[in-house]
């Protein structure tokens, strides 16, 4: 009987097919290294580049019994006074060259007075902010008296794929260097960060809590692939959705940092664009909605004078994919001003290759500045041109027109004119140019109506004769 049961179960071994029992085999730890498999060799590559940030900065603080009530804090403003306070923050950062070169977020160190930077092994250095930009929230400080720091490399952001192993490694809530793992779950996120709607983010649902800000995503390699910036949370904690700041931007910012950059330059695109979308698509003969619509270009347009045309569709710059505004702006900054980009443009059915040239965008008016003499009462105001450069950084469209008031002294300091305001129209009449604007308020008359812009707000001043 003994001897017919081991033949049966003999039989029924070599019954299996040989596919599931080699299956079996690699699902089974067949080593003690297997059974030890661990995150840790990457962690002690890359932790000691990790150090916590401490920040203060100076703000004032009103003083008053109704500071805080919104009716009665209007009419007591002007009798509360300010009192300076010290604010404390707690981030992280990452050292990216020896010398003590880090990068941490703009909202960890942006404004701050006095920075203190400790090393995982508990030295401390003082920090010295050499770039720090609010629209992309990166910030690049100097430790003074740093040598011989670790430091990480940069690994290449674009190379990332959904799925990759990341370990995100920061200080969250101060209690001191944690390491979280996760996945790369998402690519090319922008929008749904307070404050960083045109940013552009990798997304990862390892653990990002408050005080990881500026700390380390590194892939399984050690290299650093992107910064940690900003969750997505209803509670204050991780809910599995956390953002971090590609590495190939960040690296652009240490580059400018080095050459002595203190404001960070990105190239200036000078067009107006469309998503495709699935209706846009199919009219245009596309299989799948892909690239940016062309819908108008400045004159000085760096893509105008390389040939790209309203009603081309860009598809790639350098092979990587433009299908958003933000995706467009993120490939342009990562390439800097001064480099030579490939645009993959379509144009009627056709496959276009264009060469770039990146610059900023030009601040040199085509006509000098207007300063009204005659008698009215916008004597001694000077009006300039709208630069490229203006409409970019107040954000206007492509198609604005008008004159940018550059000073009123004399009787125009009376007229509620600001340095900085934006005159469209005069008694209804579209102004288009510093000149023609100058020619309009210089003519005698019973009252003006004028349009124009203050920051993002368009008002209509009146003014009689």
């Amino acid at each position: 009987m003994r001897r017919l049961l081991s033949t049966l179960a003999l039989s029924l071994v070599l019954a299996i097919p040989q596919t599931q029992r080699a299956h079996a085999d690699t699902d089974v730890p067949v080593s003690q290294a297997q059974m030890q498999l661990s995150f840790a060799p990457v962690v002690k590559a890359a932790a000691p580049a990790v150090v916590n940030i401490y920040a203060k900065r100076v703000v004032a603080q009103r003083v008053s019994p109704f500071a805080d009530d919104p009716f009665f804090s209007q009419f007591f403003t002007p009798y509360s006074r300010s009192v300076p306070r010290v604010q404390n923050s707690l981030g992280s950062g990452v050292i990216v060259s020896p010398d003590g070169l880090v990068v941490s977020n703009h909202h960890v160190v942006g404004d701050a007075t006095e920075i203190r930077v400790v090393l995982s092994d508990r030295r401390e250095f003082d920090g010295e902010i050499l770039l720090s930009d609010p629209e992309s929230d990166v910030a690049i400080i100097r430790l003074q008296g740093a040598a011989g720091l670790p430091a990480l490399t940069f690994g290449d952001s674009d190379a990332a794929e959904v799925g990759d192993l990341v370990l995100a490694i920061g200080n969250p809530f101060g209690v001191g260097q944690t390491v979280s793992s996760g996945i790369v779950s998402g690519l090319a996120r922008s929008g749904g960060v307070p404050g960083l709607r045109d940013s552009y983010f990798l997304q990862t649902d390892a653990p990002i809590n408050p005080g990881n800000s500026g700390g380390a995503l590194v892939d399984m390699a050690g290299l650093l692939i992107g910064l940690n910036t900003a969750i997505l949370t209803r509670s204050g904690g991780s809910n599995g959705i956390g953002f971090a700041i590609p590495a190939n931007l960040v690296q652009q910012y240490v580059t400018q940092a080095q050459a002595g950059a203190t404001q960070f330059a990105r190239p200036w695109a000078g067009m107006e664009l469309q998503p495709v979308d699935s209706a846009l698509a199919e009219a245009l003969g596309q299989p799948v909605p892909r690239g940016l619509l062309v819908t108008r270009l400045h004159d000085q347009s760096p893509f105008a004078r390389a040939g790209v045309q309203p009603g081309d569709i860009l598809m790639a710059l350098d092979g990587l994919p433009t299908d958003a505004p933000v995706e467009l702006d993120y490939r342009l900054a990562v390439r800097g001003p001064g480099s030579t980009v490939t645009a993959q443009v379509h144009r009627k059915g056709s496959a276009l290759t264009v060469e770039i040239g990146l610059e900023i965008a030009p601040d040199s008016p085509s006509s000098p500045p207007q300063t009204i003499t005659a008698r009215t009462p916008f004597n001694g105001l000077t009006v300039a041109e709208l630069t490229p450069r203006l409409l970019e950084d107040l954000n206007l469209g492509l198609e604005a027109r008008g004159a940018v008031v550059v000073a009123a002294r004399g009787p125009a300091q009376r007229s509620g004119l600001r340095p900085g305001d934006i005159i469209t129209g005069v008694n209804g009449t579209p102004v288009t140019d510093p000149a023609q604007l100058a020619r309009l308020l210089s003519q005698r008359a019973t009252g003006w109506d004028l349009r124009l812009r203050r920051e993002d707000r368009d008002l209509v001043l009146r003014l009689r004769g």
